[in-house]
């Protein structure tokens, strides 16, 4: 057999339900046409999923999953991504976290694990080296994440173990639990925490001590090198090593795109409290990084007065807006603690933020009383109450229970005019970017798979001049003109389509954003000599955007058989009606020119009016086999 360099050339296979383990041997030509992550995902839940299951049910598929250059001695090569149908959205569910998980599974000897069934009670999976145990976690249901990880660590007698694992908001099934690992890390959204509650898996332990076999040592020493050696030169990685995400509080404020009191203000006047300045005077203690990364844009923060510690990590952006200004929340030391809450009992942070801020706005407009809240009062600017219905919300107790369905079912649960005030897009909460001041973002939010989502592509005020360094170096794309943010037109989608592709393309390959242009230092030319060196393949930038492309068809084509089109790909109502505070008060999307794009974008990437890629697309990308399947509940 032909010696596989970057991967292991093996899938893991667990039925809970049935207690058996299986090893799939996958081909070189596999990894090439899906890769890893995203890729591999999308290939598994169609292939082994029928249309309309329950996904919160034994009979969802919960796929693991890093990439082709996950584990490389490069930064920002640490990335996995987990897949399966959303309890959130009942959409295709996908997110990706950093950290040492996904590395430390390739060194085990596995590319990926697919997982179906239920256990009988609750477990772990124990991987060391290739040998896998389903073993007992009843003494560690109920448990917060840090003691569960401590119990594993202390049973296996191995500090080293890489954790990923839910706490009780998972196990409560609350819809957008997240996953952790090493306390710090998160597969983040489309609530994948609860899938793995209703599975009763309540961790994945991995241990791998075998090194991942490279095919150009040298290449990929001089790529690290040079990377490396441009964190404190560029601006962009610079100010992430110094500032954190946290950096983005600022200088979104200033641009009047800073989600305020439920994205009706784009500008919070305490913004500098809970600014990257404020985390660096006060909490700051350490900054932290992923496997092999040498721009360690992690925070770890401590407060005496909330017992919040390093050990949990520290508020990113998102963090930071959607539990403070989101809420009108200006102690940092509370989002600190809310943060570590989170952290604890796995709770989306921006998911969480965003159904809070929802009812504060109901409380607000007298549709809800103290009398539905428990007696609390849901006040915008309540530090206090933020973490008590964090608990209430973990817990599924009392009001809790309501808005652990996230605030789309929230409302439908409310009613009395409450879904005015519920911004989501395929029922996923608005991550903390304003669309109303980077127009992508509008069908970023609204056609991504997965719901609302600020990750599908790089922001426009990354290419919005030819003077930036991202702009410059993402022009081997074929991108030439910069386009403003604040306008749809042809070339704004195009640019948009370009780089959905590259940036899903990250997805399967396991890079981080915060690496490769646009939003870092890496060219475009270093990535595909990575993908060289570490896998023997003789690789192009076209490649590896069909991989891209491939896995965002993958992914549409599993919503097309769940019965999701064009009608799904909307934005809430909020944001065709203007801000309300802020430089960019008045401004508002034009829903004409919105549906307009929506359709130019469909049309570029040859998918039909429905939003449903066609037969020829698919027949393009080696997919025909999804085409040829006639008994999955769509048509094409």
């Amino acid at each position: 057999m032909k010696l596989a360099f970057g991967y292991n050339r093996r899938v893991l296979h667990v039925d809970l339900s049935a207690e058996r383990i299986e090893v799939e041997n996958v081909s070189d030509e596999f990894y090439r046409t899906y890769m890893g992550g995203s890729g591999l995902i999308g290939y598994y839940l169609l292939k082994m999923m029928k249309p309309g299951i329950d996904p919160l049910g034994p009979d969802n598929v919960l796929v693991f999953a890093p990439g082709a250059l996950t584990g490389a001695p490069l930064g920002g090569m640490c990335r996995f991504a987990v897949g399966a149908k959303s309890p959130l959205t009942n959409a295709f569910g996908q997110s990706e976290a950093g950290g040492f998980w996904g590395p430390e599974l390739k060194r085990a000897g596995f590319d990926g694990i697919v997982i179906r069934g239920k256990a009988c009670k609750p477990v772990y999976l124990y991987i060391n080296d290739g040998d896998v145990s389903i073993c007992d976690a009843g003494d560690l249901w109920g448990k917060k994440t840090g003691e569960v990880q401590d119990a594993i660590r202390d049973r296996h007698k191995d500090l080293a173990i890489r954790v990923a694992q839910i706490g009780p908001g998972g196990e409560n099934l609350v819809r957008y639990a997240c996953i952790t690992n090493e306390l710090k890390h998160f597969n983040g959204r489309n609530g994948l925490g609860a899938v793995m509650g209703s599975k009763n898996l309540k961790a994945i332990a991995v241990r791998g001590k075998k090194q991942i076999p490279i095919a150009d040592h040298k290449l990929m020493s001089e790529i690290s090198k040079k990377f490396g050696s441009t964190v404190m030169e560029n601006p962009l990685t610079r100010g992430l090593y110094e500032s954190g995400t946290a950096a983005s509080v600022l200088g979104n404020n200033a641009a009047g795109i800073l989600p305020t009191k439920n994205f009706r203000y784009g500008e919070f006047d305490r913004a500098e409290a809970i600014s990257a300045k404020a985390m660096n005077e006060k909490i700051l203690v350490a900054r932290e990084g992923c496997y092999a990364c040498p721009v360690r844009c992690k925070r770890a923060v401590k407060s005496d007065r909330y017992g919040v510690e390093p050990r949990f990590g520290g508020p990113e952006y998102e963090t930071l807006a959607s539990f403070g200004s989101l809420c009108l929340v200006d102690d940092i030391e509370v989002i600190a603690k809310a943060n570590q809450m989170c952290n604890e009992y796995t709770l989306d942070t921006i998911s969480t933020g965003m159904t809070i801020a929802f009812a504060m706005e109901c409380f607000e407009a007298n549709i809800l009383t103290g009398d539905d809240t428990d007696g609390i009062e849901l006040t915008f600017g309540n530090g206090e109450v933020l973490l008590a219905m964090i608990e209430k919300i973990a817990k599924r107790e009392g009001f809790g229970d309501v808005l652990a369905e996230g605030s789309k079912r929230a409302s439908e649960i409310i009613g009395k005019g409450s879904e005015k005030f519920v911004l989501t897009a395929k029922g996923q909460e608005l991550p903390m970017h304003e669309p109303r001041g980077k127009y992508s973002l509008a069908l970023a939010y609204a056609a991504s798979e997965r719901g609302a989502d600020h990750m599908v592509a790089a922001h426009d005020t990354m290419v919005a001049s030819k003077d930036q360094y991202g702009f410059k170096e993402i022009m081997p794309l074929g991108i030439l003109e910069p386009e403003s943010p604040t306008v749809f037109s042809n070339l704004k989608v195009r640019t948009f389509a370009y780089l959905s592709m590259w940036w899903s393309f990250f997805n399967a390959a396991g890079i981080c954003d915060f690496v490769p242009v646009p939003r870092s230092s890496m060219p475009i030319k270093d990535v595909v000599d990575a993908m060289c060196a570490f896998t023997g393949w003789q690789t192009s930038a076209f490649e590896l955007m069909k991989v891209g492309e491939r896995a965002l068809v993958l992914a549409r084509m599993f919503n097309a058989r769940e019965g999701f089109d064009v009608k799904e790909d909307t934005l809430p109502e909020r944001l065709f009606s203007p801000l309300e505070k802020g430089p960019l008060s008045g401004n508002s999307l034009s829903e004409e020119e919105f549906q307009e794009a929506l359709q130019i974008y469909y049309a570029m990437m040859n998918w039909d009016e429905r939003g449903i890629p066609t037969r020829g697309k698919l027949s393009e990308l080696g997919l025909d086999w999804i085409a040829e399947d006639d008994g999955q509940g769509y048509s094409i």
